[in-house]
């Protein structure tokens, strides 16, 4: 570093394991030593509650876990020489258990931050576990105050005034903030609302990796006094990103401008999401792959590609599993969407499974006309043979549905929604083509008539999708205002909307949330997912 410089910050942009404290306190002190070896650096800062990996859940409420986390910040702090750590973990010692920083030198813990702002909408519930802190924690080091702030914090202008008020010069802040469409404009608003009112620059330093249904995209970035962007790493890529400061004439700190990742599109952002989401899931849970159905139809090529992308060719089965109503341009497509992305490809068909029962059911339903039953003992026909190949071979299985097709039910309760991880589950369906038009822009792995043809589940002769519902641009649309926004029935029609198309897509939604309660977890990539982010009962009398 040159004499000029007075600090040399490292944003590590890190993956932890929720949950695997020693495993995760191991991969801290290996970034440390690489930031002072390699990167020179004076601090590296890591994300909100590093050691434990975000979110630990109702981990936090057993003892244990906190005693084992308070060691491995122990056995870092002994470890590491030579450079300043700023670390996330929870902690006890502080007379209630708090979301902490830790700041660490010299073999020892110097100071210790309580996060301020306890998020409790939406996906985070952190009042179920910790208790607020109240003050700020600034702490010098190679003659420079630096401020400790935990996430939330910096969407309120109270604790950056503290630190600021406390004699700061700059702002670490340690997040674990997940994404979804528009998040990142969102970030860079509030950072710039808080430089303006406490002139501070900040670095703000973001967790990557998927956890479960959420997503941690990084874009870990720096702002000035002036609230200028003076340096953004990577969306989705786990590594160390140094920042230099140095001082102007009067002395004060100034970040010296550094690389722009570029800000991905929205197409390529929730794809990028969904395949570090996909990734996670299969191999933090042990699997050895993943295998899905592959019908021909534009949901299960999207997924494919998302797979291989995410894991690799290798490790990625496809099963067509045709029957009598079947299109043959259905099997076609499933073959040539296999060969292009050069994945293990099987053909099996489950007419005899569907043979075998009708007959069982025979005498049951003599007299009743064929209808949903008769289609949905296909679906599960096709879930047992793909769960069969999961226990087998211990690869997970991915589920195609959509978010359009998961509002409304249309999709069949263990069928095709059987299966461990749904990579599209949040993704509308109209998204579900943007998101193949730009995939395919980079290499083309989905032929132009899966994309063109009017989708369906291919249960009975020449059905289609719209058989069953409103066109996807209007569903989506009703959808969006409903689920996400909360409007009612009367707003959404004062939009411009059919009543009756609303009333029937809405009732839709309302008595199929005991089919989302039992589906897959899937990633999240709006800002209102069904799952941990949107919570209604099941048994409900509220039909508005």
């Amino acid at each position: 570093m040159s004499s000029s410089h007075a600090l040399r910050v490292v944003m590590a942009q890190f993956n932890p394991l929720v949950g695997a404290v020693e495993a995760n306190a191991e991969r801290i002190v290996a970034s440390a030593r690489e930031a002072r070896d390699r990167h020179g650096a004076d601090v590296i800062v890591f994300p909100e509650l590093t050691v434990t990996g975000y979110p630990p859940e109702d981990l936090l409420l057993r003892p244990e876990f906190i005693r084992a986390t308070a060691a491995a910040v122990a056995r870092i702090a002994a470890a590491v020489e030579g450079v300043a750590v700023v670390i996330g973990y929870p902690t006890s010692s502080l007379g209630g258990l708090y979301n902490a920083a830790a700041f660490i030198a010299d073999g020892a813990v110097k100071a210790v931050y309580a996060k301020q702002r306890l998020p409790n909408y939406s996906v985070f519930d952190e009042k179920r576990y910790f208790v607020p802190g109240t003050t700020p924690t600034v702490v010098e080091h190679r003659g420079v105050r630096l401020a400790l702030s935990i996430c939330e914090d910096v969407w309120f202008p109270e604790p950056t005034a503290q630190a600021l008020a406390a004699g700061a010069e700059l702002m670490l802040n340690l997040n674990a903030s997940p994404f979804h469409l528009g998040k990142g404009r969102q970030r860079t608003d509030v950072l710039r609302a808080r430089v303006r009112e406490s002139p501070l620059p900040i670095v703000y330093v973001n967790q990557v990796g998927g956890q479960d249904e959420l997503v941690f995209d990084g874009g870990s970035l720096v702002l000035d006094a002036a609230g200028e962007i003076t340096q953004r790493a990577p969306f989705c890529v786990e590594g160390l990103y140094p920042v230099d400061f140095t001082r102007d004439a009067d002395g004060r700190l100034l970040p010296v401008p550094g690389t722009l990742a570029p800000e991905p599109s929205e197409e390529e952002a929730v794809y990028r999401a969904i395949v570090l989401g996909v990734r996670d899931y299969v191999t933090k849970n042990g699997f050895k792959g993943a295998v899905l159905g592959l019908s021909g139809g534009i949901d299960s090529a999207l997924t494919l590609a998302i797979a291989v992308d995410a894991l690799g060719a290798d490790a990625v089965e496809a099963v067509s599993m045709p029957s009598r109503y079947t299109a043959d341009m259905s099997n076609a497509d499933a073959a040539l969407e296999a060969r292009q992305l050069g994945v293990r490809y099987h053909v099996i068909s489950i007419e005899p499974a569907f043979d075998a029962f009708n007959t069982l059911l025979a005498e049951r339903f003599a007299g009743l006309a064929a209808d949903t039953t008769e289609e949905n003992i296909q679906a599960r026909c096709r879930g047992v043979l793909l769960m069969a190949l999961s226990n087998k071979t211990g690869r997970l299985v991915l589920t195609t549905s959509n978010k359009s097709e998961t509002a409304v039910g249309y999709s069949t309760l263990y069928g095709d929604m059987a299966g461990g991880f749904a990579p599209i589950k949040d993704v509308p369906k109209t998204l579900v083509y943007r998101l193949a038009h730009w995939r395919n822009a980079l290499t083309p792995v989905i032929p132009q008539r899966v994309i063109d043809r009017p989708p369906s589940a291919e249960l009975r002769p020449e059905q289609t999708d719209q058989d069953s519902l409103p066109p996807y641009d209007v569903l989506d649309a009703i959808l969006e205002r409903y689920v996400e926004q909360d409007r009612a029935v009367d707003e959404i029609v004062a939009e411009g909307f059919e009543r009756a198309t609303v009333e029937r897509v809405v009732r839709l939604v309302i008595v199929n949330e005991y089919k989302r309660r039992q589906a897959a977890p899937g990633v999240r990539i709006t800002p209102r997912a069904f799952g941990r982010d949107r919570r209604y009962p099941i048994t409900s009398g509220f039909r508005r």
